[in-house]
């Protein structure tokens, strides 16, 4: 698929490596949220650090709020930041010391060990990731035009769940050992001796993460162009930053339509990032499944993602980010409605009763089989929603102030993110439920959804400023 590159008569285009090396930060970022976050160093914190599930669950949740609330605080501030210094990479290099030497730590979250360290490492990995993402993000309006924001954001999503699944099925194949036989899934033993007892297949996932995340930022850092404006000092810069973003923010009372995006993406974004997070816990908890299982259904639901953001990469340069964001958010509310009502020997609330026969092997109960059924849903869906959110965005905003709403754009994702993680764990710690809990997070995609529904598009009611700033500033 051709995209083209950014740039005018008067300035240089953004070379075809410049804009592979922006799309692959995606294929570095995924596997962090893949394999730590979602199908196996998340359930094993869940179900191997804790005697109780839904402690675990509780925790993990916890865990989450607290990054979820440092984001919310500091990413509109180095947004804004960002752009009164200019430069990029910097801020990414920056973070990226931390999330790797973070995620080298999860080595030592041992069975029997204090949960505290891991939870540490994991809330600095977090914020680490998420800010490297507010800089990576704001760098995407000047590299391409506008027209094609939505395809290369699209596609380099996909690029990332290619990248995320790689890594998780080197695990499942390689590294994952069955509690039972101790082979891995291609009958081999594990790698490097690793003892799946010690849950040493799932902690090997935070350096293997690590390492995948340093190699492959490096185009990125050695082709993309970076912001060339003169850079100010850190303390000017943040005495700028701040008075922009003061400004930013009594902007958004004229700019009405970004407005409605934020708050509409704040809600339902809080539905899919706990539906990410706890989804991989909830299966783990309920259905007994290992790193193994755990690591089959991760593959499954990346190589549907894949086929989602290139199907949606095309659909939303033809049909607009809006309508791809709508139909994500239905999908996902499906899914999320099966996942919840689905249990040993029945779905949909017990209306649907099913088999409790084991036909043994994997994923062997028809329940299980459910679930990968309403999983495949969340697999179409949750790559577009946030690849296609991202280039709505950046067709509603000028290259000079990208930083700053890319910032509140990362607000927008974080600023009430600790609401889902911790409804869920709230609900699940008074009512002894998982499932009941995990319910909460439909009613964050429902109201964002319906917010959304009312959103012009592009978002910006100034629309003919931005318009005309798109590709007038190069590097």
């Amino acid at each position: 698929m051709q995209i083209s590159a950014g740039g005018t008569e008067d300035q240089p285009r953004t070379s075809r490596a410049g804009i592979g090396g922006w799309m692959l930060f995606d294929w570095a970022a995924q596997p962090f949220f893949t394999v730590i976050t979602t199908f196996i160093f998340g359930p094993y914190f869940v179900s191997r650090l804790t005697e109780d599930h839904a402690v675990g669950q509780a925790m993990w949740g916890y865990t989450l709020t607290v990054s979820g609330i440092i984001i919310a605080v500091l990413s509109p501030v180095l947004g804004s930041i960002a752009d009164a210094t200019g430069p990029r990479k910097p801020w990414i290099a920056f973070f990226a010391v931390i999330k790797i030497a973070s995620l080298a730590m999860l080595w030592f979250a041992a069975p029997g060990s204090p949960i505290l360290y891991p939870a540490i490492f994991m809330i600095l990995a977090t914020v680490a990731a998420e800010f490297s993402i507010v800089f990576n993000d704001s760098m995407m309006p000047r590299l391409v035009p506008e027209k094609d924001v939505g395809r290369i954001s699209n596609i380099a999503w996909g690029l990332g769940y290619l990248g995320g699944m790689i890594v998780l099925v080197a695990v499942v194949a390689l590294l994952a050992g069955s509690p039972e036989t101790g082979k891995t899934a291609l009958g081999i033993d594990p790698l490097f001796g690793l003892d799946p007892a010690k849950g040493e297949d799932a902690r090997i996932t935070g350096p293997i993460s690590a390492v995948w995340y340093l190699v492959f930022i490096l185009p990125m850092f050695l082709f993309t162009p970076d912001a060339t404006k003169a850079a100010m000092s850190l303390g000017k810069a943040t005495v700028t930053g701040l008075r922009e973003l003061k400004g930013t923010l009594v902007e958004l009372r004229e700019r009405r339509g970004i407005l409605r995006f934020l708050i509409a993406r704040m809600i339902f974004q809080d539905g899919v990032n706990g539906l990410l997070a706890l989804g991989g816990t909830f299966a783990a908890a309920m259905f007994a499944w290992q790193t193994l299982e755990l690591g089959v259904y991760g593959i499954i639901l990346n190589i549907v993602a894949i086929g989602g953001c290139l199907c949606a990469s095309w659909l939303d340069a033809h049909l607009g980010s809006k309508v791809i964001v709508t139909a994500s958010l239905i999908c996902l509310t499906i899914a999320t409605i099966g996942i919840v009502s689905t249990g040993p020997g029945f779905t949909l609330f017990g209306l649907l009763p099913l088999s409790m026969e084991d036909t043994g092997g994997l994923f062997g109960t028809a329940a299980e089989k459910a679930y990968i059924l309403y999983g495949l849903l969340v697999g179409v869906a949750f790559g577009p929603v946030q690849a296609s959110s991202r280039s709505y965005l950046a067709r509603s905003v000028s290259l000079d102030e990208a930083g700053r709403y890319f910032g509140l754009y990362a607000l927008s994702g974080r600023a009430t993110s600790f609401l889902a993680p911790a409804s869920v764990a709230t609900i699940t710690l008074a009512t002894g439920s998982a499932r009941i809990g995990m319910m909460a997070l439909i009613a964050f995609l429902v109201i964002g959804l319906l917010i959304l529904l009312r959103t012009p598009y592009p978002a910006d009611d100034g629309r003919k400023k931005a318009a005309a700033s798109w590709g007038s500033d190069g590097f």
